[in-house]
């Protein structure tokens, strides 16, 4: 009896350590489905929450048994008992401390902008840029690729900033959780897809859509910030006035794990870039109008420069500007009664991993393009 409910302890105080990580971070087997996964999110979810009373259910199955055996047993019933206890105390030190997420990639320690006049950063990086108020920043994605978020104030207005590298995903939100400021930790993936765990409900959040996925506040979503990816340059161009976040010399090290990200050029099969078209690392422009959405290939836009298209019934025109990095989508209102048409509106669109697009737009539709291109 001792020896079985040593076993069991000791499996109440290894599984529970691993799986509630192994859910939600990129290992083998894990993240692959996306009904797969959720179920696995909530099962990472309830595991997150109740560790401590598995945990202490273990140690006070093992405790005894152990006791014993140290007591007295021989050197072989000791060594018996100390090489699984210590086993146990590698993979909580692990799986607590190196293989969280927040542990791995950490929060900004120094938020530093700098104006676009004094920014020395090279012209054609990618940003993510936000404007509110009449304020506008950029954020370099090579940057917050790392932190995956940076909460800050533009405009007299909270916006929590954020960008997750393997589905290539930026998105801006409002970080106000019921009527209440909030603040997120990175806690892990959610089908590859970035998740942030916020402080006072404890509920978790996916970074590509705003939807809470688990927790008190499931099926809530945060309130989406217009954002535009574009270069440093267009930035400048566009907002003279604007910031740009700065490197925070307590990550250079970290940050050179990215150099390149920009251009798809990191060797890793979990963020580098398939240059064909309609793979799932491919890159695809996506759209959203009126509750639609629809992924252009990349590589037809780098043809076209510019597709036209309808959706939802309206004309879209979704363009590559001079820079061949820098992208847009307005909807082209057309004349009524004889009349001038509207100006053009911006449309919500994003440069994403054909993976995550079609993951999380479940109802997309794709462009086909025709044969044509830039003169």
């Amino acid at each position: 009896m001792r020896t079985l409910a040593f076993l069991a302890g000791l499996l109440l105080l290894l599984v529970p350590e691993v799986l509630r990580v192994y859910f939600i971070m990129p290992f083998p087997g894990s993240q692959e489905d996306m009904a797969t996964d959720l179920r696995q999110v909530d099962m990472a979810y309830w595991l997150h929450r109740n560790v401590w009373w598995l945990r202490l259910l273990g140690v006070a199955l093992v405790a005894g048994p152990a006791l014993h055996h140290l007591r007295h047993g021989g050197w072989g019933r000791r060594l018996a008992v100390l090489i699984p206890l210590a086993l146990a105390g590698i993979v909580a030190y692990l799986f607590n401390f190196r293989f969280m997420a927040d542990k791995m990639f950490l929060p900004v320690a120094n938020k530093l902008m700098a104006p676009v006049a004094q920014d020395p950063g090279p012209a054609d990086d990618l940003v993510l840029a936000v404007e509110r108020h009449g304020e506008a920043r950029a954020y370099p994605i090579e940057l917050i690729g790392y932190h995956h978020q940076v909460l800050d104030t533009i405009g007299g207005e909270a916006v929590l900033v954020t960008y997750c590298t393997v589905c290539r995903t930026g998105r801006a939100f409002s970080p106000v959780v019921n009527g209440m400021p909030e603040t997120f930790r990175l806690v892990g993936m959610d089908h590859f897809n970035a998740m942030f765990e916020d402080s006072r409900t404890g509920s978790w959040w996916r970074q590509a859509t705003g939807a809470c996925i688990a927790g008190p506040l499931k099926g809530s979503t945060l309130l989406e910030v217009p954002s535009a990816q574009c270069t440093r340059g267009a930035f400048g161009r566009r907002y003279p006035q604007g910031l740009v976040m700065r490197p925070d010399p307590a990550f250079t090290a970290a940050y050179a794990g990215l150099k390149d990200y920009d251009e798809g050029n990191v060797p890793s099969p979990l963020v580098g870039r398939d240059t064909a078209s309609w793979r799932p690392k491919s890159w695809v422009v996506g759209v959203v109008h009126k509750g639609l959405a629809r992924a252009y290939d990349w590589n037809a836009l780098m043809r076209a420069g510019t597709i036209g298209d309808t959706l939802a019934g309206d004309s879209i025109v979704v363009r590559l500007h001079d820079d061949d990095r820098t992208f847009s989508a307005v909807v082209a209102h057309r004349a009524a009664h004889g009349l001038g048409g509207l100006p053009a509106s911006p449309v919500p669109a994003y440069q994403e991993f054909w993976h995550s697009w079609r993951t999380f737009h479940p109802r997309t539709t794709q462009h086909q393009a025709v044969a044509g291109g830039r003169p």
